[in-house]
């Protein structure tokens, strides 16, 4: 076996710049902790992009509230108020066929549910709307006037 020297040989230019470089480092370690004293105050928050404001449509037949921000309906159900992606017991295109209204208020309708059930309850229908018992008897007047009045 060879024993070789391991070690590198350094002349003085050597010793400088190796002394120059542990002192920088070493320097640099006293400021890790930053200044002492004084108070933290924490960086700004900052959101990225926007918040959306809910905007509720009701369906007083089933109960149901739909969100187009969030696209989830919203209904008690057991006691506590759920948020899906469908409505429960009725298919979407059922509900979206049957009476609405829409919400004037931008959070959650469980704050907002007790009065809106009692203005718009299940048999709610708009103003103007033609109800099945109006259809009848608009249907008997145009057989009468068809009819000659008879």
């Amino acid at each position: 076996m060879s024993n070789k020297k391991l070690f590198l040989k350094t002349n003085k230019v050597g010793c400088v710049l190796s002394a120059l470089l542990l002192t920088t480092l070493t320097g640099c370690v006293g400021y890790v902790d930053g200044p002492g004293g004084g108070a933290y105050v924490a960086p700004p928050v900052v959101q990225v992009g926007f918040a959306a404001e809910d905007d509720y449509v009701y369906y007083p037949s089933y109960g149901v509230y739909y969100s187009n921000s969030r696209r989830e309906y919203a209904y008690p159900e057991g006691g506590r108020w759920v948020e899906r992606g469908e409505p429960r017991g009725v298919r979407a295109d059922v509900l979206l066929a049957s009476p609405s209204v829409r919400m004037d208020f931008h959070d959650s309708p469980a704050n907002h549910h007790a009065e809106i059930s009692r203005e718009y309850p299940k048999n709610w229908r708009p103003s103007g709307s033609n109800q099945g018992q109006d259809r009848k008897e608009n249907r008997k007047d145009d057989r009468r006037d068809n009819n000659n009045g008879r």
